[in-house]
C-alpha cells in the first residue's frame, strides 16, 4: 500500500493509493497519519478497511502532497553510509554509524519549495531512503528483528548546508541540517511488505535535469536492518520515528557540481518508491 496525505501545509487528510492508482479517503479510519496510527496498528487497519471495500473514492487532482508522515517525534540521521560519499567527502568508511539529528519540522511535502538559508553558499542535496518505524525498537537482540519493526519506505532529500555542518558545527552536524525545507518527504510511504529487500533499490538524483547521484542501497556500509539493531542499543525507537539512511555519492561537497541556487530545480528517485521536484527558493 502507499500511504500519503493530501492538502495544505497544517491541513492534510489522509489518503490511501491503492496498486490500480484510485486514492482513498482515510478519515474514517484515522485523523491522520501520525506516532498514534502506527502504534494503534493502523497499517493493519487501512488493509482491513480497503479490502473490505468501506473505505469513500476521492479525487486528488491538483491538490498539494504534504509529507506522508505528519511531523515525527524525531528525525534520526546516518553520514556517510556508502563507501563513495565518504570518499567524495574526504572521509574514511566510519566504523560505526555515524549518527546525527534534523529538527522534526524540516520535514515538508515532497514537492514543497526548499529554501536557501540567509548567508548560505553552500546547500547541498541527498537523495536518500527514508524507514518510518512502525513499532517500537528497544535493546533489539540482533539486526534479523530489525525489520519487523518498520512501517514503510519513502524518499527523503536530506537537505544539508556545508558550511554551517562542517565549518560553523562546533562538532555539531544538526546545525547545518536542520534549516527550514531541509527534509522533503514523499510522494508517499510505501509499506514494508511491498519492497521485498530494502538493500536492492536504485537512487538517483538531478539537478535542472542533469544527473547528480546514480546508486544502489546495495552500497550501504550499514544495512537498514544493521542501522535500527544499533541504534536500538542507544535510544528508543518509536512509532512514527523518521530515520533517514545515509547518500550515495554525486552532491555537490564532491567539488564536481556547483551548489545550490535560487531557481534550481532538484528532483530525486528511489526505485518503488516515487520521484520527488523541489523548486529551489531563498530564505
Amino acid at each position: 500500500m502507499r500511504l500519503m496525505r493530501i492538502g495544505p501545509a497544517g491541513a492534510e487528510r489522509p489518503v490511501l493509493l491503492d496498486a490500480a492508482g484510485q486514492h482513498f479517503d482515510l478519515s474514517g479510519v484515522t485523523a491522520d497519519i501520525d506516532p498514534a496510527f502506527f502504534a494503534g496498528d493502523g497499517v493493519e487497519r487501512v488493509r482491513a478497511a480497503h479490502a473490505a471495500g468501506t473505505l469513500p473514492a476521492v479525487d486528488v487532482t491538483g491538490q498539494r502532497i504534504g509529507a506522508p508522515i505528519a511531523r515525527p517525534s524525531v528525525v534520526l540521521c546516518i553520514g556517510m553510509n556508502y563507501a563513495a560519499h565518504a570518499a567524495e567527502s574526504g572521509a574514511a568508511p566510519p566504523e560505526q554509524p555515524v549518527m546525527f539529528y534534523k529538527a522534526p519540522n524540516t520535514v515538508v511535502g515532497p514537492d514543497d519549495e526548499v529554501l536557501i538559508p540567509r548567508a548560505s553558499k553552500e546547500t547541498d542535496w541527498e537523495v536518500e531512503l527514508a524507514v518510518v518505524i512502525g513499532r517500537r525498537a528497544r535493546y533489539l537482540s540482533s539486526p534479523a528483528e530489525a525489520l519487523s519493526h518498520v512501517a514503510g519506505y519513502a524518499i527523503a532529500n536530506d537537505v544539508s548546508e556545508r558550511e554551517f555542518q562542517l565549518r560553523q558545527s562546533g562538532g555539531q552536524w544538526s546545525k547545518g541540517k536542520s534549516c527550514e525545507t531541509f527534509n522533503p518527504l514523499g510522494p508517499w510511504l510505501v509499506t514494508a511488505d511491498e519492497i521485498a529487500d530494502p538493500q536492492a533499490l536504485r537512487l538517483r538524483s538531478w539537478v535542472n535535469g542533469q544527473p547528480r547521484q546514480d546508486s544502489t542501497t546495495a552500497d550501504m556500509i550499514f544495512s537498514v536492518a544493521t542501522l535500527i539493531y544499533e541504534l536500538s542499543q542507544l535510544t528508543v525507537l518509536e512509532p512514527g520515528d523518521l530515520l533517514n539512511t545515509g547518500t550515495p555519492e554525486g552532491v555537490a561537497l564532491s567539488g564536481r557540481f556547483p551548489y545550490l541556487a535560487a531557481g534550481d530545480v532538484v528532483e530525486l528517485e528511489i526505485e518503488g518508491l516515487g520521484r520527488q521536484r523541489q523548486l529551489v527558493g531563498q530564505a
